[in-house]
């Protein structure tokens, strides 16, 4: 079943920074205006981060800007935000994050359906070696894709 996604922030970074081990699709408790920006795109990710407080998950530092016809009802832009998840997909989490080293990183925000959902992330931390690693994988497959596009235009 093709299912109407429509991406709305992506965090690039922490594939970057993170061997991202598990996901996890939650879904954001919302204002009304908060809806209604993010289905402009008006939303970023690349500083915020995830907490577990009393069995709950939090996402704190996400930017969604406020909705421009949206006056006194609109809220502040980096409130903290409550994300919907089951209890035992938390319990696994809580119990991963109790390892050293793991971390709960949001990585993407989308609309699938009428509703906001964000994937999350549970990632290892990457070592200043695993990056180069990482940017000499990606300059190999440039040049690759570079040679043949030059190989195949003549």
């Amino acid at each position: 079943m093709g299912e109407n996604i429509k991406l709305i922030a992506n965090n690039k970074k922490a594939y970057f920074d993170y061997f991202i081990e598990d996901k996890f699709e939650a879904g954001l408790a919302l204002h009304g205006t908060e809806v209604k920006s993010l289905r402009m795109g008006k939303c970023s990710v690349k500083e915020a981060f995830l907490r577990i407080e009393k069995g709950e998950v939090f996402i704190y530092n996400m930017h969604i800007s406020p909705y421009e016809k949206g006056n006194i009802f609109n809220k502040d832009p980096l409130r903290v935000r409550k994300l919907l998840l089951h209890k035992f997909e938390i319990n696994k989490i809580w119990g991963q994050l109790a390892q050293k080293g793991y971390t709960l990183v949001p990585l993407q925000v989308y609309l699938k359906g009428s509703l906001v959902k964000m994937e999350i992330g549970l990632a290892r931390g990457k070592k200043l070696y695993d990056k180069r690693e990482d940017i000499a994988k990606k300059d190999q497959r440039r040049e690759a894709e570079k040679e043949f596009k030059v190989k195949n235009l003549y």
